[in-house]
């Protein structure tokens, strides 16, 4: 009986209040859904774990109003019969790029695909031996040609190939000569490629069509802004490319989806290959696709009202006074030993010159206790999660990438992660481990 009197003794009876509590982490914990909204704080622009480019609000209307119902998404108007798909944007992207001819499929990869398909199944594509990239998720342009039948034909080595060499590797069954604009990776040093006005000057000697995969759909020139190096989709155009591949999804700022401009009569063969219906996009990409272009009309509404370029052109003084404010309003919490501002560097990311760095101002903190990881990890389970990152032993939160309505929410969710660790360390509750594995998302991962 004694025994028995002592086992419930020890036995704790849930409070009421505690009772709620637990239901009420298991609510927001459990029952969120895989895929939801998150604060981005990592400072990489086009982070590919979360979703690259945020839409503008004009393409999120567009997206809204087209969903509601049905849409004229393959029926002309005016004819009253069945039209082509993607013609509600050929229209904006030849105004914009000055090309000939458009199409849009799923993706980029889907586009090099479909191309190479296309134009050289069965036969050789010549490419630089420099530009047979790998990026995220083992996409390798080798296995993305061979897949689509065409014969791969490697020029030139690592760091140094000369039209010559694209030249000497031209014969009967060569079909196409390629350039893939390297965007996640960069040789330094003593390197040299071919241009593309140098390729197309070749592939018009030897009657070929030259493909020119430019990765990142840069419409604009960034590089008052601190970005170059990414080649401009108009300036490929005018070089005389025969098709020009690109993201959506990336610099222009827009849906995911991958672009194909130039000459019309590569692009109506393109359009007419089987492949082509297994990669459309569907209503909701092209009208978000749409309203993107139609930014572009204006270059300065464009930089204002797409959000990619809106955090690539931030003034440093913005971010500065933004990360000073988060600061106050955190560094009084109980768990943060230190919150200061400090100068770092934000990055492009998402396979677009990775190596490119943009200044920035972060809020940096330190903590108490608890491994940093932890304290991640709590920000992530916030009420919408918040993706910060860890460098030289501080969790970093850099504003470039956060949206200036999300301030309010970046202190809330600290203010609540503190108030966990406050009432964890008040029942003694084991703390995780240091060894804890650092989560997707804390770091550069892009």
């Amino acid at each position: 009986t004694n025994h028995l009197s002592t086992a419930t003794d020890d036995f704790h009876v849930p409070s009421a209040h505690e009772l709620a509590e637990t239901i009420s982490s298991w609510l927001v914990h459990q029952q969120r859904p895989l895929l939801c909204p998150v604060i981005n704080a990592t400072g990489v622009v086009l982070h590919t774990g979360l979703g690259r480019a945020p839409l503008a609000r004009q393409a999120l209307t567009a997206m809204g109003e087209i969903s509601k119902g049905y849409a004229s998404v393959e029926f002309d108007l005016e004819s009253g019969e069945r039209g082509q798909r993607t013609s509600v944007v050929a229209g904006l992207l030849k105004e914009i790029t000055h090309a000939e001819s458009a199409i849009v499929v799923n993706n980029n990869a889907a586009a090099t695909m479909i191309t190479l398909a296309t134009l050289a199944a069965g036969r050789e594509v010549i490419v630089s031996r420099g530009e047979l990239v790998e990026i995220g998720g083992s996409y390798r342009l080798p296995d993305v040609m061979s897949t689509s039948g065409a014969v791969l034909r490697e020029v030139g080595t690592t760091n140094r190939t000369r039209v010559s060499d694209y030249q000497h590797a031209i014969q009967e069954n060569t079909a196409a000569l390629m350039k893939v604009h390297p965007s996640n990776f960069k040789i330094m040093g003593f390197t040299e490629s071919t241009r593309i006005d140098q390729l197309v000057a070749l592939g018009r000697k030897h009657h070929l069509p030259v493909i020119d995969d430019i990765g990142s759909g840069a419409l604009m020139d960034l590089s008052s802004f601190g970005l170059t190096g990414e080649p401009l989709v108009a300036d490929s155009v005018r070089a005389g490319a025969d098709v020009v591949l690109f993201s959506g999804d990336k610099l222009l700022g827009g849906p995911q989806c991958g672009i194909l401009v130039g000459k019309q009569k590569y692009i109506d063969r393109i359009l007419v290959h089987p492949l082509m219906r297994a990669m459309r996009v569907d209503k909701l990409t092209l009208a978000a696709l749409a309203e993107t272009l139609r930014l572009y009309r204006h270059p300065q509404t464009a930089l204002q009202e797409i959000p990619v370029l809106r955090m690539v052109s931030q003034p440093l003084g913005n971010l500065r006074l933004r990360a000073d404010k988060i600061c106050q309003l955190i560094g009084h919490l109980p768990g943060i030993e230190r919150c200061e501002v400090v100068d770092d560097h934000s990055m492009l990311g998402g396979g677009s010159v990775p190596t490119q760095q943009l200044p920035t101002h972060c809020v940096a903190l330190a903590f108490k206790h608890g491994s940093l990881n932890r304290w991640a990890k709590r920000l992530r389970l916030s009420k919408t999660p918040l993706i910060a990152r860890i460098t030289r032993d501080r969790l970093l939160l850099d504003p470039r990438t956060i949206f200036p309505e999300q301030d309010q929410m970046v202190v809330a969710a600290l203010e609540m992660a503190c108030r966990e660790k406050v009432d964890s360390d008040e029942a003694n509750l084991t703390e995780p481990s240091e060894t804890d594995a650092p989560p997707v998302g804390e770091h550069f991962q892009i």
